[in-house]
């Protein structure tokens, strides 16, 4: 669980779209397609951070195993429903990355809290994601960008608030994401109408 979109103020929110505005779609593979290296430079290392034993939190182990059945090239995903990465073993995934790969693109893919109006929102960002911030837990950050999705809204009882967040909305986000995502990737080279046309297949 990441920082409380809300409570972001030194990292720019570079694009925020809900997930069932398909029109707009676009705009989030655009931005993640802008801030991801030309293909064939880096590796890219996603680390979907969360947890199976957490409604709320399971977004990113959701994430993570969609993309894996995907096979992307040269992509490599840490975090699923099989092997999730959460607080107890961040640091050692992370140091395992650091001497796996030659000079990894990471991109940290996270759920968050939120306000109101912004639940169900898909969020791009430079730089890291700050895992553990929205239930008040100091964990490593992660990613040259990141990807969150806002599960639920912020401000009290957290852990409760991801308890009973809906899985419906939670299973929703992680298939958005994972599908821009690969879209995003696939198409660094190709024009934006492409993209959009790949993606409503």
């Amino acid at each position: 669980m990441s920082l409380k979109l809300d409570q972001i103020s030194e990292q720019p929110v570079t694009a925020q779209v809900h997930y069932q505005d398909a029109s707009n779609h676009h705009s989030i593979i655009r931005t993640i397609r802008h801030f991801l290296p030309t293909a064939g430079t880096a590796p890219i290392v996603v680390v979907c951070i969360g947890t199976d034993r957490s409604t709320g939190d399971a977004l990113g182990p959701l994430v993570g195993s969609d993309l894996e059945q995907r096979h992307l090239p040269n992509t490599y995903i840490y975090g699923t429903l099989e092997k999730p990465v959460h607080a107890v073993n961040l640091q050692e995934t992370m140091a395992l990355i650091n001497v796996s790969y030659k000079n990894p693109f990471v991109i940290g893919i996270d759920a968050c809290l939120g306000k109101q109006q912004n639940i169900g929102n898909i969020v791009v960002s430079e730089g890291p994601v700050f895992p553990g911030a929205g239930v008040k837990k100091q964990l490593l950050p992660v990613g040259d960008m990141n990807i969150t999705g806002v599960v639920n809204i912020s401000g009290f009882m957290e852990y409760s608030v991801l308890q009973n967040t809906r899985l419906h909305l939670v299973m929703s986000l992680s298939q958005v994401i994972a599908q821009v995502f690969s879209v995003a990737l696939l198409t660094r080279r190709k024009n934006r109408l492409f993209s959009k046309l790949l993606f409503m297949d």
